[in-house]
């Protein structure tokens, strides 16, 4: 039953996640469009070929999104905690398994059940860390250079999907010593985990 909620919540924060992801992918396109059209329209080539064609491109505003860089940097970092927890829960981080085949079987799964409590606390210790940037952008009323708004919006959203993936990390913590003591997976099986 835990499980299903769990999994709903890290599901949720990757489809927000990938919202994100896929709305920054179109910014940037929208953008890298608007700077070519606004470099053509100075152009020697279409001054050559239309002068009044080069000043109605140039009028026309066309050219990069303004703070651009701002919002994918925010999205971005957002959109990587988003993912974390869906990655956590199915075991979908990069592993190097080139001595295990060679362990035994009891001790993979300590290894397994060990390295599970590690990125836990690391997950916990980014969250809390990312908490204190975020109080710290909050007193000092850091904005972005061409927006403005205030840079704790972005430690905020990446804040939230952090909480989201310490909240899985512990499920997962606690579930590898369920599996182990009670025999039974509490996790989803995914391709390339070792239940």
């Amino acid at each position: 039953m835990m499980l299903k909620h769990v999994e709903r919540l890290a599901r949720f924060m990757a489809v927000l996640g990938g919202i994100v992801l896929t709305l920054l992918v179109i910014l940037t396109c929208l953008s890298v469009l608007g700077r070519g059209l606004n470099t053509f329209g100075h152009s020697a080539f279409l001054t050559s070929l239309s002068e009044s064609a080069a000043h109605a491109l140039i009028a026309s505003g066309v050219g990069p999104i303004t703070g651009d860089f701002e919002l994918v940097e925010a999205g971005i970092a957002f959109a990587i905690f988003a993912f974390l927890p869906y990655a956590q829960l199915h075991h979908a981080h990069a592993t190097v398994d080139i001595f295990a085949a060679s362990f035994p079987h009891w001790f993979n799964r300590f290894l397994i059940v060990f390295w599970e409590f590690v990125l836990s606390a690391i997950i916990l210790l980014i969250t809390w860390r990312l908490f204190a940037g975020m109080q710290g952008k909050m007193l000092n009323g850091e904005i972005t250079f061409l927006l403005q708004f205030p840079v704790w919006w972005a430690y905020a959203a990446s804040f939230v999907a952090a909480v989201t993936a310490s909240i899985v990390a512990i499920y997962c913590a606690i579930a590898r010593i369920l599996d182990v003591v009670t025999g039974r997976s509490h996790l989803p099986h995914s391709e390339g985990a070792h239940h």
